[in-house]
C-alpha cells in the first residue's frame, strides 16, 4: 500500500477523554497502516495514539473511510 492509494478504510482511534474527538489513519481492510506512507506529523500522531491506548484513546477500529 502506498500513500497515494485510496484503500477505503481507516484505523480510527476514539478519544476516551473528549467525546467526538479522535484520529484516523488510512489502512487496509485488516487495519494495517503503511507507516512509510504517512507524513512526518501523521507518523508521530499514529505512534502516539498507539502508545496511549487505554489511557487517552480506545482500542482502534477499522472503519470505512469517510468520503470528503
Amino acid at each position: 500500500m502506498n500513500a497515494t492509494t485510496h484503500t477505503g478504510f481507516e484505523l480510527c482511534f476514539r478519544s476516551l477523554l473528549n467525546g467526538g474527538r479522535g484520529c484516523a489513519f488510512p489502512c487496509d481492510s485488516e487495519g494495517h497502516v503503511d507507516i512509510d506512507g504517512l507524513g512526518d506529523r501523521a507518523r508521530i500522531d499514529y505512534f502516539y495514539a498507539r502508545t496511549v491506548i487505554g489511557r487517552e484513546f480506545a482500542r482502534p477500529a477499522v472503519m470505512q473511510a469517510s468520503r470528503r
